[in-house]
């Protein structure tokens, strides 16, 4: 299966809006977009950019 931009950010975006949701009904709403969204959306941007450069090295001949 080829992975194209699309078909690799879409279940990272998918798993962060429901983990968001989940976090509203334990938190309170203004605690959850202010202080944590930013940071997941800031540690699945770097984790996201770390295992797209792992693979290249780990496809590299």
């Amino acid at each position: 299966m080829e992975f194209d931009f699309v078909r690799s950010v879409l279940p990272l975006g998918v798993i962060v809006a429901v983990a968001t949701v989940a976090l509203t009904f334990m938190m309170t709403p203004s605690t959850v977009f202010m202080m944590v969204l930013p940071s997941m959306i800031v540690f699945s941007i770097v984790a996201f950019l770390f295992g797209m450069k792992h693979g290249e090295f780990r496809a590299s001949p």
